[in-house]
C-alpha cells in the first residue's frame, strides 16, 4: 500500500531545518519510496557531466538535489506554513487540509 504524504508536486513548501531554512520554493518531485523531495531552486548542488546528446559539452552543471520531507512544511493560502490533515469533504472524497486554518488545500 502507498503512503499519503502531506506534499505533492506543485505545492509551495518552506524548508523548516537546514542550510536553507526559512526558503520557500515549489515542489518538483516527490520521491515517495525514499521519502525525499526536490524543492525549486533550493540544495543546488554541482554536478560534473561527460559529453552527452543533452550537454553537448559536458561540464559541471548546478541540480536540485532531494530534501527529505521531515525538512519542509507546506505554504497554505494565506502564506503560513502549516501542518497538513486529512478529512472527508462534503463529497466523502479524503481531501488535505490546513490544521492552523482548518481550510481545505487544492
Amino acid at each position: 500500500m502507498k503512503a499519503k504524504l502531506h506534499i505533492k508536486k506543485d505545492d509551495i513548501v518552506k524548508i523548516i531545518a537546514g542550510e536553507h531554512k526559512g526558503e520557500q520554493g515549489r515542489v518538483l518531485k516527490v520521491y515517495p519510496r525514499d521519502n525525499t523531495a526536490i524543492v525549486e531552486s533550493i540544495n543546488i548542488v554541482k554536478k560534473h557531466t561527460k559529453p552527452n546528446a543533452k550537454f553537448t559539452q559536458g561540464g559541471i552543471i548546478d541540480k536540485e538535489a532531494p530534501i527529505n520531507l521531515s525538512n519542509i512544511m507546506l505554504v497554505d493560502a494565506s502564506g503560513n506554513a502549516t501542518r497538513v490533515g486529512r478529512k472527508l469533504n462534503s463529497d466523502n472524497k479524503l481531501v488535505r487540509y490546513s490544521k492552523k486554518t482548518e481550510e481545505e488545500i487544492k
